[in-house]
């Protein structure tokens, strides 16, 4: 279990790291939308690559299609509109600033997805300590934003 919570780390620290390399892309190109679509070609491709090297790829029957939530097709275009903001938002504000406030974005709205038990997450209550964990992550991005 404890690969699990590494694996998380390593996102986080991903995280923070790919605005700044799509933005290279998009200084060298000259071209941000392209930096944009070459960051996600690349995921695809290694989607692809991945999937059908292990043998975990196939085409999905109709009837499992069909049985997805109306919400759950829109996960692309999040990803897409998360990689745009790579290069438009994340080098007119900082480093510090995008992450810290998407991540504190990101905890507030689990702390919430988490409690109803939104869009499949198991319900787990935001009790005091949840709580007063979100309320310290905003303190902490308005330090980190302001100054």
């Amino acid at each position: 279990m404890a690969y699990l919570y590494l694996a998380a780390v390593l996102v986080g620290v991903a995280n923070a790291i790919q605005p700044g390399m799509t933005e290279a892309l998009a200084r060298a190109f000259g071209q941000p939308i392209l930096a944009a679509l070459i960051s996600m070609l690349t995921g695809v491709t290694l989607y692809l690559t991945f999937g059908l090297a292990t043998g975990r790829l196939r085409a999905p029957r109709l009837e499992e299609a069909a049985a997805a939530p109306w919400w759950a097709w829109a996960g692309g275009v999040l990803g897409a509109l998360l990689v745009l903001s790579h290069v438009f938002v994340a080098p007119r504000i900082g480093a510090g600033r995008y992450i810290g406030l998407s991540v504190t974005a990101a905890i507030l709205t689990s702390i919430t997805l988490d409690h109803f038990g939104l869009l499949g997450f198991q319900q787990h209550p935001a009790g005091l300590w949840r709580l007063l964990g979100g309320v310290l992550m905003v303190a902490g991005v308005t330090l980190v934003a302001v100054f």
